[in-house]
Protein backbone atom coordinates (compact mmCIF):
# COMPACT_ATOMS: atom_id res chain seq x y z
CA UNK A 1 0.00 0.00 0.00
CA UNK A 2 1.02 3.64 -0.46
CA UNK A 3 3.27 4.73 2.40
CA UNK A 4 4.46 8.12 1.19
CA UNK A 5 4.35 10.47 -1.76
CA UNK A 6 7.01 13.00 -2.74
CA UNK A 7 6.38 15.61 -5.46
CA UNK A 8 8.80 18.31 -6.58
CA UNK A 9 8.27 21.05 -9.19
CA UNK A 10 5.01 19.65 -10.57
CA UNK A 11 2.40 22.27 -11.62
CA UNK A 12 1.66 24.40 -8.52
CA UNK A 13 3.61 22.09 -6.21
CA UNK A 14 7.14 23.25 -5.41
CA UNK A 15 7.78 20.47 -2.90
CA UNK A 16 5.40 18.06 -1.20
CA UNK A 17 6.26 15.13 1.07
CA UNK A 18 3.39 13.33 2.78
CA UNK A 19 2.92 9.97 4.50
CA UNK A 20 -0.30 7.96 4.32
CA UNK A 21 -2.04 5.66 6.78
CA UNK A 22 -3.55 2.22 6.28
CA UNK A 23 -7.32 1.75 6.24
CA UNK A 24 -9.72 4.49 5.16
CA UNK A 25 -8.38 8.04 4.74
CA UNK A 26 -9.94 11.19 3.32
CA UNK A 27 -8.61 14.22 1.47
CA UNK A 28 -10.51 17.50 1.44
CA UNK A 29 -9.86 20.98 0.15
CA UNK A 30 -11.47 23.80 -1.72
CA UNK A 31 -12.03 23.56 -5.47
CA UNK A 32 -8.81 24.49 -7.24
CA UNK A 33 -6.63 23.88 -4.20
CA UNK A 34 -4.62 21.20 -6.00
CA UNK A 35 -6.30 17.83 -5.39
CA UNK A 36 -6.41 17.10 -9.12
CA UNK A 37 -2.73 18.09 -9.38
CA UNK A 38 -1.82 15.42 -6.84
CA UNK A 39 -3.85 12.85 -8.76
CA UNK A 40 -2.15 13.95 -11.97
CA UNK A 41 1.24 13.42 -10.36
CA UNK A 42 0.21 9.92 -9.22
CA UNK A 43 -1.00 9.18 -12.73
CA UNK A 44 2.36 10.30 -14.15
CA UNK A 45 4.09 8.05 -11.65
CA UNK A 46 2.00 5.11 -12.81
CA UNK A 47 2.97 5.42 -16.46
CA UNK A 48 0.73 8.08 -17.96
CA UNK A 49 2.08 10.27 -20.78
CA UNK A 50 4.41 13.01 -19.61
CA UNK A 51 3.71 16.64 -20.53
CA UNK A 52 6.50 19.19 -20.08
CA UNK A 53 3.83 21.84 -19.50
CA UNK A 54 3.23 20.23 -16.09
CA UNK A 55 6.75 21.15 -14.94
CA UNK A 56 6.68 24.08 -12.55
CA UNK A 57 7.62 27.36 -14.22
CA UNK A 58 11.37 27.98 -14.01
CA UNK A 59 12.27 24.41 -13.00
CA UNK A 60 14.49 22.14 -15.10
CA UNK A 61 12.61 18.97 -14.19
CA UNK A 62 9.89 17.53 -11.97
CA UNK A 63 10.16 14.46 -9.73
CA UNK A 64 7.40 12.24 -8.40
CA UNK A 65 8.33 9.43 -6.04
CA UNK A 66 6.15 7.02 -4.05
CA UNK A 67 6.97 4.33 -1.53
CA UNK A 68 4.78 1.23 -1.31
CA UNK A 69 4.66 -1.55 1.27
CA UNK A 70 4.48 -4.86 -0.64
CA UNK A 71 4.92 -7.23 2.29
CA UNK A 72 1.36 -8.62 2.19
CA UNK A 73 0.74 -8.82 -1.55
CA UNK A 74 2.97 -11.53 -3.05
CA UNK A 75 4.45 -9.41 -5.85
CA UNK A 76 7.89 -11.03 -5.97
CA UNK A 77 7.10 -12.85 -9.29
CA UNK A 78 6.71 -9.51 -11.13
CA UNK A 79 10.19 -8.43 -10.05
CA UNK A 80 11.75 -11.78 -10.96
CA UNK A 81 10.09 -11.82 -14.40
CA UNK A 82 11.35 -8.29 -15.10
CA UNK A 83 14.82 -8.91 -13.60
CA UNK A 84 14.31 -6.21 -10.96
CA UNK A 85 15.51 -6.23 -7.37
CA UNK A 86 12.68 -7.11 -4.99
CA UNK A 87 12.22 -5.35 -1.67
CA UNK A 88 9.17 -5.29 0.55
CA UNK A 89 9.41 -1.50 0.37
CA UNK A 90 9.08 -0.60 -3.31
CA UNK A 91 10.09 2.83 -4.59
CA UNK A 92 8.61 4.14 -7.85
CA UNK A 93 10.13 7.32 -9.26
CA UNK A 94 9.40 9.31 -12.39
CA UNK A 95 11.45 12.27 -13.64
CA UNK A 96 10.39 14.56 -16.48
CA UNK A 97 12.87 17.10 -17.82
CA UNK A 98 11.98 20.41 -19.45
CA UNK A 99 13.61 19.11 -22.65
CA UNK A 100 10.86 16.49 -22.86
CA UNK A 101 12.96 13.51 -21.78
CA UNK A 102 11.40 11.21 -19.22
CA UNK A 103 12.91 8.56 -16.98
CA UNK A 104 11.32 5.96 -14.72
CA UNK A 105 12.80 3.90 -11.90
CA UNK A 106 11.72 0.91 -9.84
CA UNK A 107 13.80 0.56 -6.66
CA UNK A 108 16.38 2.94 -8.18
CA UNK A 109 16.77 0.69 -11.25
CA UNK A 110 15.89 2.28 -14.63
CA UNK A 111 12.63 0.80 -15.90
CA UNK A 112 10.45 1.11 -18.99
CA UNK A 113 7.11 2.90 -18.81
CA UNK A 114 5.37 -0.37 -19.65
CA UNK A 115 7.00 -2.00 -16.60
CA UNK A 116 6.03 0.94 -14.38
CA UNK A 117 2.47 0.85 -15.71
CA UNK A 118 2.15 -2.92 -15.21
CA UNK A 119 3.42 -2.67 -11.64
CA UNK A 120 1.31 0.42 -10.94
CA UNK A 121 -1.88 -1.39 -12.00
CA UNK A 122 -1.16 -3.97 -9.30
CA UNK A 123 -0.45 -1.34 -6.65
CA UNK A 124 -3.08 1.36 -6.93
CA UNK A 125 -6.45 1.98 -8.59
CA UNK A 126 -7.43 5.62 -9.06
CA UNK A 127 -11.16 5.98 -9.63
CA UNK A 128 -11.97 9.41 -11.01
CA UNK A 129 -15.33 10.77 -12.11
CA UNK A 130 -14.66 10.10 -15.79
CA UNK A 131 -14.36 6.39 -14.94
CA UNK A 132 -18.12 6.39 -14.33
CA UNK A 133 -18.42 6.56 -18.12
CA UNK A 134 -16.84 3.10 -18.26
CA UNK A 135 -19.97 1.64 -16.75
CA UNK A 136 -21.57 1.48 -20.20
CA UNK A 137 -18.49 0.02 -21.91
CA UNK A 138 -18.76 -3.68 -22.74
CA UNK A 139 -15.06 -4.21 -22.09
CA UNK A 140 -15.39 -2.86 -18.54
CA UNK A 141 -18.54 -4.89 -17.89
CA UNK A 142 -16.84 -8.09 -19.10
CA UNK A 143 -13.82 -7.28 -16.95
CA UNK A 144 -16.05 -6.97 -13.87
CA UNK A 145 -17.49 -10.42 -14.51
CA UNK A 146 -14.06 -11.94 -15.18
CA UNK A 147 -12.62 -10.51 -11.97
CA UNK A 148 -15.50 -11.77 -9.85
CA UNK A 149 -15.47 -15.15 -11.65
CA UNK A 150 -11.68 -15.44 -11.07
CA UNK A 151 -11.23 -16.07 -14.78
CA UNK A 152 -7.51 -15.21 -14.94
CA UNK A 153 -6.32 -18.74 -15.78
CA UNK A 154 -9.28 -19.44 -18.09
CA UNK A 155 -8.69 -16.17 -19.97
CA UNK A 156 -4.97 -16.85 -20.32
CA UNK A 157 -5.75 -20.27 -21.80
CA UNK A 158 -8.38 -18.75 -24.10
CA UNK A 159 -5.94 -16.08 -25.34
CA UNK A 160 -3.41 -18.82 -26.13
CA UNK A 161 -5.94 -20.73 -28.26
CA UNK A 162 -7.31 -17.53 -29.80
CA UNK A 163 -3.85 -16.23 -30.82
CA UNK A 164 -2.96 -19.59 -32.43
CA UNK A 165 -6.27 -19.66 -34.32
CA UNK A 166 -5.90 -16.08 -35.61
CA UNK A 167 -2.27 -16.70 -36.57
CA UNK A 168 -3.28 -19.76 -38.62
CA UNK A 169 -6.16 -17.77 -40.12
CA UNK A 170 -3.75 -15.04 -41.29
CA UNK A 171 -1.30 -17.62 -42.64
CA UNK A 172 -4.09 -19.38 -44.54
CA UNK A 173 -5.41 -16.11 -46.00
CA UNK A 174 -1.91 -15.18 -47.19
CA UNK A 175 -1.41 -18.63 -48.74
CA UNK A 176 -4.79 -18.54 -50.52
CA UNK A 177 -4.00 -15.07 -51.89
CA UNK A 178 -0.57 -16.22 -53.02
CA UNK A 179 -2.05 -19.35 -54.60
CA UNK A 180 -4.65 -17.33 -56.50
CA UNK A 181 -2.02 -14.94 -57.81
CA UNK A 182 0.32 -17.78 -58.70
CA UNK A 183 -2.40 -19.67 -60.55
CA UNK A 184 -3.14 -16.58 -62.59
CA UNK A 185 0.57 -16.53 -63.51
CA UNK A 186 0.83 -20.29 -64.04
CA UNK A 187 0.36 -20.28 -67.84
CA UNK A 188 2.91 -17.52 -68.22
CA UNK A 189 5.44 -19.27 -65.94
CA UNK A 190 4.91 -22.61 -67.68
CA UNK A 191 5.40 -21.05 -71.16
CA UNK A 192 8.61 -19.31 -70.08
CA UNK A 193 9.94 -22.47 -68.46
CA UNK A 194 9.21 -24.62 -71.54
CA UNK A 195 11.08 -22.12 -73.73
CA UNK A 196 14.10 -22.13 -71.42
CA UNK A 197 14.10 -25.91 -71.01
CA UNK A 198 13.89 -26.40 -74.79
CA UNK A 199 17.07 -24.33 -75.09
CA UNK A 200 18.92 -26.98 -73.00
CA UNK A 201 21.28 -24.38 -71.62
CA UNK A 202 24.65 -25.58 -70.27
CA UNK A 203 26.93 -23.68 -67.92
CA UNK A 204 30.01 -22.32 -69.79
CA UNK A 205 28.47 -23.03 -73.19
CA UNK A 206 28.25 -19.39 -74.27
CA UNK A 207 31.98 -18.70 -73.86
CA UNK A 208 32.89 -21.82 -75.83
CA UNK A 209 30.48 -21.00 -78.66
CA UNK A 210 31.68 -17.41 -78.90
CA UNK A 211 35.28 -18.64 -79.18
CA UNK A 212 34.33 -21.23 -81.82
CA UNK A 213 32.42 -18.60 -83.81
CA UNK A 214 35.45 -16.35 -83.76
CA UNK A 215 37.64 -19.17 -85.04
CA UNK A 216 35.23 -20.25 -87.78
CA UNK A 217 34.76 -16.67 -88.96
CA UNK A 218 38.53 -16.24 -89.50
CA UNK A 219 39.38 -19.82 -90.50
CA UNK A 220 41.20 -18.92 -93.74
CA UNK A 221 43.21 -16.16 -92.08
CA UNK A 222 44.14 -18.44 -89.17
CA UNK A 223 45.08 -21.35 -91.44
CA UNK A 224 47.25 -19.13 -93.67
CA UNK A 225 49.05 -17.70 -90.63
CA UNK A 226 49.69 -21.10 -89.13
CA UNK A 227 51.01 -22.35 -92.49
CA UNK A 228 53.51 -19.49 -92.71
CA UNK A 229 54.69 -20.23 -89.16
CA UNK A 230 54.98 -23.93 -89.98
CA UNK A 231 57.06 -23.17 -93.08
CA UNK A 232 59.41 -20.88 -91.17
CA UNK A 233 60.11 -23.74 -88.80
CA UNK A 234 60.23 -26.82 -91.04
CA UNK A 235 61.02 -25.67 -94.63
CA UNK A 236 63.63 -27.80 -96.33
CA UNK A 237 65.25 -24.68 -97.67
CA UNK A 238 66.08 -22.18 -94.97
CA UNK A 239 63.81 -23.53 -92.28
CA UNK A 240 64.55 -22.51 -88.69
CA UNK A 241 64.85 -26.08 -87.46
CA UNK A 242 67.36 -27.09 -90.16
CA UNK A 243 69.59 -24.06 -89.35
CA UNK A 244 69.32 -24.87 -85.66
CA UNK A 245 70.21 -28.51 -86.31
CA UNK A 246 73.38 -27.49 -88.19
CA UNK A 247 74.35 -25.12 -85.40
CA UNK A 248 73.79 -27.85 -82.83
CA UNK A 249 76.07 -30.23 -84.78
CA UNK A 250 78.78 -27.56 -84.99
CA UNK A 251 78.74 -26.91 -81.23
CA UNK A 252 78.75 -30.61 -80.57
CA UNK A 253 81.95 -30.99 -82.62
CA UNK A 254 83.61 -28.07 -80.82
CA UNK A 255 83.20 -29.75 -77.44
CA UNK A 256 86.38 -31.77 -78.02
CA UNK A 257 88.54 -28.63 -78.27
CA UNK A 258 86.43 -25.93 -76.58
CA UNK A 259 85.05 -26.66 -73.14
CA UNK A 260 82.35 -23.86 -73.00
CA UNK A 261 80.74 -25.38 -76.11
CA UNK A 262 79.37 -28.20 -73.95
CA UNK A 263 77.02 -25.95 -71.97
CA UNK A 264 75.96 -24.10 -75.12
CA UNK A 265 75.23 -27.45 -76.79
CA UNK A 266 72.96 -28.52 -73.93
CA UNK A 267 71.05 -25.25 -73.96
CA UNK A 268 70.66 -25.26 -77.75
CA UNK A 269 69.55 -28.92 -77.71
CA UNK A 270 66.81 -28.00 -75.18
CA UNK A 271 65.67 -25.07 -77.36
CA UNK A 272 65.72 -27.32 -80.44
CA UNK A 273 63.45 -29.88 -78.75
CA UNK A 274 61.01 -27.15 -77.63
CA UNK A 275 60.89 -25.48 -81.06
CA UNK A 276 60.45 -28.83 -82.80
CA UNK A 277 57.48 -29.54 -80.49
CA UNK A 278 56.03 -26.10 -81.27
CA UNK A 279 56.43 -26.78 -84.98
CA UNK A 280 54.57 -30.06 -84.58
CA UNK A 281 51.74 -28.36 -82.59
CA UNK A 282 51.43 -25.62 -85.24
CA UNK A 283 51.14 -28.32 -87.91
CA UNK A 284 48.38 -30.09 -85.96
CA UNK A 285 46.50 -26.81 -85.34
CA UNK A 286 46.76 -25.94 -89.01
CA UNK A 287 45.29 -29.32 -89.98
CA UNK A 288 42.39 -28.87 -87.52
CA UNK A 289 41.35 -25.44 -88.73
CA UNK A 290 39.11 -25.45 -91.72
CA UNK A 291 36.45 -23.17 -93.10
CA UNK A 292 33.05 -24.75 -92.31
CA UNK A 293 30.14 -22.40 -93.13
CA UNK A 294 27.56 -24.99 -92.04
CA UNK A 295 29.07 -25.24 -88.57
CA UNK A 296 29.43 -21.46 -88.39
CA UNK A 297 25.71 -21.08 -89.11
CA UNK A 298 24.92 -23.63 -86.39
CA UNK A 299 27.09 -21.81 -83.83
CA UNK A 300 25.68 -18.38 -84.71
CA UNK A 301 22.13 -19.72 -84.54
CA UNK A 302 22.79 -21.17 -81.05
CA UNK A 303 24.38 -17.92 -79.90
CA UNK A 304 21.50 -15.87 -81.28
CA UNK A 305 19.08 -18.04 -79.27
CA UNK A 306 21.10 -17.45 -76.10
CA UNK A 307 21.37 -13.70 -76.79
CA UNK A 308 17.63 -13.39 -77.44
CA UNK A 309 16.82 -15.23 -74.19
CA UNK A 310 19.19 -12.99 -72.28
CA UNK A 311 17.60 -9.88 -73.74
CA UNK A 312 14.08 -11.16 -73.12
CA UNK A 313 14.72 -12.04 -69.50
CA UNK A 314 17.14 -9.17 -68.88
CA UNK A 315 19.92 -11.57 -67.94
CA UNK A 316 23.56 -10.59 -68.17
CA UNK A 317 24.97 -14.11 -68.24
CA UNK A 318 24.05 -17.64 -69.17
CA UNK A 319 24.27 -18.50 -65.46
CA UNK A 320 21.43 -16.06 -64.73
CA UNK A 321 19.26 -17.76 -67.36
CA UNK A 322 19.96 -21.17 -65.81
CA UNK A 323 19.09 -19.78 -62.33
CA UNK A 324 15.85 -18.33 -63.76
CA UNK A 325 15.00 -21.74 -65.17
CA UNK A 326 15.39 -23.29 -61.71
CA UNK A 327 13.27 -20.48 -60.21
CA UNK A 328 10.42 -21.14 -62.66
CA UNK A 329 10.58 -24.87 -61.86
CA UNK A 330 10.34 -24.05 -58.13
CA UNK A 331 7.35 -21.75 -58.67
CA UNK A 332 5.49 -24.40 -60.65
CA UNK A 333 6.27 -26.92 -57.93
CA UNK A 334 4.87 -24.52 -55.31
CA UNK A 335 1.71 -23.97 -57.33
CA UNK A 336 1.06 -27.69 -57.53
CA UNK A 337 1.61 -28.02 -53.75
CA UNK A 338 -0.63 -25.07 -52.74
CA UNK A 339 -3.78 -27.18 -52.60
CA UNK A 340 -2.15 -29.65 -50.23
CA UNK A 341 -0.81 -26.90 -47.96
CA UNK A 342 -4.14 -25.03 -48.00
CA UNK A 343 -5.96 -28.20 -47.03
CA UNK A 344 -3.48 -28.77 -44.19
CA UNK A 345 -3.88 -25.22 -42.84
CA UNK A 346 -7.66 -25.36 -43.19
CA UNK A 347 -7.78 -28.53 -41.11
CA UNK A 348 -5.50 -26.97 -38.49
CA UNK A 349 -7.62 -23.81 -38.35
CA UNK A 350 -10.82 -25.84 -37.88
CA UNK A 351 -9.24 -27.80 -35.02
CA UNK A 352 -7.99 -24.60 -33.37
CA UNK A 353 -11.43 -23.02 -33.79
CA UNK A 354 -12.94 -25.94 -31.86
CA UNK A 355 -10.48 -25.29 -29.03
CA UNK A 356 -11.36 -21.57 -29.05
CA UNK A 357 -15.08 -22.35 -28.92
CA UNK A 358 -14.66 -24.88 -26.13
CA UNK A 359 -12.63 -22.47 -24.01
CA UNK A 360 -15.06 -19.65 -24.81
CA UNK A 361 -17.84 -21.84 -23.40
CA UNK A 362 -15.82 -22.22 -20.19
CA UNK A 363 -15.68 -18.40 -19.94
CA UNK A 364 -19.37 -18.07 -20.74
CA UNK A 365 -20.41 -20.46 -17.97
CA UNK A 366 -18.17 -18.76 -15.41
CA UNK A 367 -19.39 -15.31 -16.46
CA UNK A 368 -23.05 -16.35 -16.36
CA UNK A 369 -22.59 -17.68 -12.84
CA UNK A 370 -20.76 -14.49 -11.80
CA UNK A 371 -23.48 -12.36 -13.43
CA UNK A 372 -26.18 -13.86 -11.20
CA UNK A 373 -24.00 -13.24 -8.15
CA UNK A 374 -23.29 -9.65 -9.22
CA UNK A 375 -27.01 -9.02 -9.66
CA UNK A 376 -27.74 -10.20 -6.11
CA UNK A 377 -24.76 -8.50 -4.46
CA UNK A 378 -25.24 -5.21 -6.30
CA UNK A 379 -28.91 -5.01 -5.35
CA UNK A 380 -28.00 -5.79 -1.73
CA UNK A 381 -25.42 -2.99 -1.72
CA UNK A 382 -27.58 -0.43 -3.55
CA UNK A 383 -30.72 -0.78 -1.40
CA UNK A 384 -28.99 0.73 1.68
CA UNK A 385 -27.63 3.47 -0.59
CA UNK A 386 -31.11 4.92 -1.15
CA UNK A 387 -32.37 2.67 -3.93
CA UNK A 388 -35.01 0.47 -2.24
CA UNK A 389 -36.66 -0.46 -5.54
CA UNK A 390 -33.51 -1.00 -7.55
CA UNK A 391 -33.46 -3.72 -10.15
CA UNK A 392 -30.28 -4.75 -11.87
CA UNK A 393 -29.89 -7.34 -14.61
CA UNK A 394 -26.88 -8.46 -16.59
CA UNK A 395 -28.01 -9.40 -20.09
CA UNK A 396 -25.68 -11.81 -21.87
CA UNK A 397 -25.54 -12.95 -25.48
CA UNK A 398 -23.15 -14.45 -28.03
CA UNK A 399 -21.20 -12.80 -30.82
CA UNK A 400 -21.26 -14.19 -34.35
CA UNK A 401 -17.60 -15.04 -33.98
CA UNK A 402 -15.25 -15.27 -30.98
CA UNK A 403 -13.26 -12.14 -30.19
CA UNK A 404 -10.21 -11.36 -28.10
CA UNK A 405 -12.17 -11.63 -24.83
CA UNK A 406 -14.36 -14.56 -25.83
CA UNK A 407 -17.70 -14.71 -27.61
CA UNK A 408 -19.89 -13.11 -24.95
CA UNK A 409 -21.76 -9.85 -25.21
CA UNK A 410 -22.82 -8.25 -21.97
CA UNK A 411 -25.11 -5.35 -21.10
CA UNK A 412 -25.84 -3.91 -17.65
CA UNK A 413 -29.57 -3.12 -17.37
CA UNK A 414 -30.84 -0.91 -14.56
CA UNK A 415 -33.95 0.61 -13.06
CA UNK A 416 -34.10 2.58 -9.83
CA UNK A 417 -37.91 2.75 -9.84
CA UNK A 418 -40.36 0.08 -8.77
CA UNK A 419 -42.27 -0.03 -12.05
CA UNK A 420 -39.51 1.25 -14.29
CA UNK A 421 -38.42 -0.57 -17.40
CA UNK A 422 -34.98 -2.15 -17.31
CA UNK A 423 -32.78 -0.17 -19.68
CA UNK A 424 -29.12 0.36 -20.46
CA UNK A 425 -27.64 1.74 -17.24
CA UNK A 426 -26.07 4.85 -18.79
CA UNK A 427 -29.41 5.78 -20.38
CA UNK A 428 -31.51 5.82 -17.21
CA UNK A 429 -29.21 6.28 -14.21
CA UNK A 430 -28.48 9.75 -12.82
CA UNK A 431 -24.97 10.87 -11.96
CA UNK A 432 -25.50 10.10 -8.27
CA UNK A 433 -26.95 6.68 -9.07
CA UNK A 434 -24.06 5.81 -11.35
CA UNK A 435 -21.62 6.89 -8.66
CA UNK A 436 -23.29 4.54 -6.16
CA UNK A 437 -23.34 1.69 -8.66
CA UNK A 438 -19.64 2.19 -9.41
CA UNK A 439 -18.76 2.31 -5.73
CA UNK A 440 -20.67 -0.93 -5.15
CA UNK A 441 -18.91 -2.58 -8.10
CA UNK A 442 -15.53 -1.38 -6.84
CA UNK A 443 -16.35 -2.80 -3.40
CA UNK A 444 -17.16 -6.18 -4.94
CA UNK A 445 -14.03 -6.12 -7.09
CA UNK A 446 -11.92 -5.13 -4.09
CA UNK A 447 -13.13 -8.24 -2.34
CA UNK A 448 -11.99 -10.43 -5.26
CA UNK A 449 -8.70 -8.73 -6.12
CA UNK A 450 -5.85 -8.15 -3.70
CA UNK A 451 -5.37 -4.53 -4.70
CA UNK A 452 -3.36 -2.63 -2.04
CA UNK A 453 -4.63 0.93 -2.61
CA UNK A 454 -7.85 2.39 -4.02
CA UNK A 455 -8.27 6.14 -4.54
CA UNK A 456 -11.78 7.53 -5.06
CA UNK A 457 -11.86 10.98 -6.62
CA UNK A 458 -15.20 12.58 -5.64
CA UNK A 459 -17.18 9.37 -6.19
CA UNK A 460 -19.76 10.91 -3.85
CA UNK A 461 -20.83 13.47 -6.46
CA UNK A 462 -24.61 13.86 -6.51
CA UNK A 463 -25.29 12.30 -3.11
CA UNK A 464 -25.74 13.70 0.39
CA UNK A 465 -27.16 13.05 3.84
CA UNK A 466 -27.82 9.46 4.83
CA UNK A 467 -26.69 8.12 1.45
CA UNK A 468 -23.29 9.73 1.97
CA UNK A 469 -23.14 7.97 5.36
CA UNK A 470 -23.81 4.61 3.72
CA UNK A 471 -21.18 5.25 1.03
CA UNK A 472 -18.73 6.11 3.79
CA UNK A 473 -19.64 2.82 5.50
CA UNK A 474 -18.81 0.95 2.30
CA UNK A 475 -15.47 2.69 1.81
CA UNK A 476 -14.59 2.25 5.47
CA UNK A 477 -15.44 -1.45 5.21
CA UNK A 478 -13.16 -1.76 2.16
CA UNK A 479 -10.36 -0.09 4.13
CA UNK A 480 -10.75 -2.51 7.04
CA UNK A 481 -9.75 -5.52 4.91
CA UNK A 482 -5.98 -5.06 4.85
CA UNK A 483 -6.46 -2.44 2.18
CA UNK A 484 -5.85 1.28 1.87
CA UNK A 485 -8.77 3.39 0.66
CA UNK A 486 -8.34 7.13 0.06
CA UNK A 487 -11.39 9.25 -0.76
CA UNK A 488 -11.18 12.78 -2.13
CA UNK A 489 -14.48 14.25 -0.99
CA UNK A 490 -16.56 17.39 -0.49
CA UNK A 491 -19.01 15.71 1.90
CA UNK A 492 -18.57 16.15 5.67
CA UNK A 493 -20.30 12.80 6.35
CA UNK A 494 -17.53 10.99 4.45
CA UNK A 495 -14.71 13.26 5.64
CA UNK A 496 -15.59 12.47 9.25
CA UNK A 497 -15.20 8.72 8.70
CA UNK A 498 -11.57 8.65 7.71
CA UNK A 499 -8.97 7.21 10.04
CA UNK A 500 -6.70 9.96 8.76
CA UNK A 501 -7.74 13.31 7.29
CA UNK A 502 -5.57 15.26 4.84
CA UNK A 503 -6.20 18.77 3.61
CA UNK A 504 -5.04 20.24 0.30
CA UNK A 505 -4.67 24.03 0.26
CA UNK A 506 -2.99 26.84 -1.63
CA UNK A 507 -0.69 29.59 -0.37
CA UNK A 508 -0.07 32.77 -2.33
CA UNK A 509 3.04 34.92 -2.11
CA UNK A 510 3.94 38.09 -3.97
CA UNK A 511 5.48 36.09 -6.81
CA UNK A 512 3.90 32.61 -6.87
CA UNK A 513 1.19 30.21 -5.75
CA UNK A 514 1.98 26.88 -4.09
CA UNK A 515 -0.24 23.88 -3.38
CA UNK A 516 0.32 21.94 -0.15
CA UNK A 517 -1.12 18.93 1.65
CA UNK A 518 -0.92 18.07 5.33
CA UNK A 519 -2.50 15.74 7.82
CA UNK A 520 -4.95 17.45 10.15
CA UNK A 521 -4.91 17.15 13.92
CA UNK A 522 -8.08 16.21 15.76
CA UNK A 523 -8.83 19.86 16.50
CA UNK A 524 -8.15 20.89 12.90
CA UNK A 525 -10.48 18.15 11.67
CA UNK A 526 -13.33 19.60 13.71
CA UNK A 527 -12.81 23.00 12.10
CA UNK A 528 -12.39 21.58 8.59
CA UNK A 529 -15.58 19.52 8.78
CA UNK A 530 -17.43 22.46 10.35
CA UNK A 531 -16.37 24.61 7.37
CA UNK A 532 -17.65 21.90 5.03
CA UNK A 533 -20.99 22.06 6.87
CA UNK A 534 -21.43 25.82 7.16
CA UNK A 535 -19.06 27.46 4.69
CA UNK A 536 -16.47 30.13 5.42
CA UNK A 537 -18.11 31.35 8.64
CA UNK A 538 -17.81 28.94 11.53
CA UNK A 539 -20.85 28.62 13.77
CA UNK A 540 -21.27 26.88 17.09
CA UNK A 541 -23.89 24.66 15.51
CA UNK A 542 -21.48 23.63 12.75
CA UNK A 543 -18.70 22.91 15.24
CA UNK A 544 -21.10 20.89 17.38
CA UNK A 545 -22.31 18.98 14.34
CA UNK A 546 -18.73 18.31 13.24
CA UNK A 547 -17.82 16.95 16.68
CA UNK A 548 -20.90 14.76 16.57
CA UNK A 549 -19.93 13.35 13.16
CA UNK A 550 -16.40 12.62 14.35
CA UNK A 551 -17.65 11.08 17.58
CA UNK A 552 -19.77 8.63 15.60
CA UNK A 553 -16.64 7.52 13.83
Amino acid sequence: MLRSLYIQNYALIEKLDISFETGFSVITGETGAGKSIILGAIGLLLGQRADVKAIRHGASKCIIEARFDLSAYGMRPFFEENELEYDEECILRREVQASGKSRAFINDTPASLSQVKELGEQLIDVHSQHQNLLLNKEGFQLNVLDILAHNDAALEKYHLYYDEWKRTDRELAELVSLAEKSRSDEDYIRFQLEQLEEACLVEGEQEELEQEAETLSHAEEIKAGLYRVEQSFASDEGGLLSYLKDSLNTLNNLQRVYQPAKELTERMESAYIELKDISHEVSLQSDSVEFNPVRLDEVNERLNLIYSLQQKHRAQTLGELIALTDEYRSKLSDITSYDERIAELTARKEEQYKQVKQQAEVLTKARAKAAREVEKQLAARLIPLGMPNVRFLIEMGLKKEPGLQGEDTVNFLFSANKNGTLQNISSVASGGEIARVMLSIKAMIAGAVKLPTIVFDEIDTGVSGEIADRMADMMQEMGDRNRQVISITHLPQIAARGRAHYKVYKKDSDTETNSHIRRLTDEERVEEIAHMLSGATLTEAALSNAKSLLARN
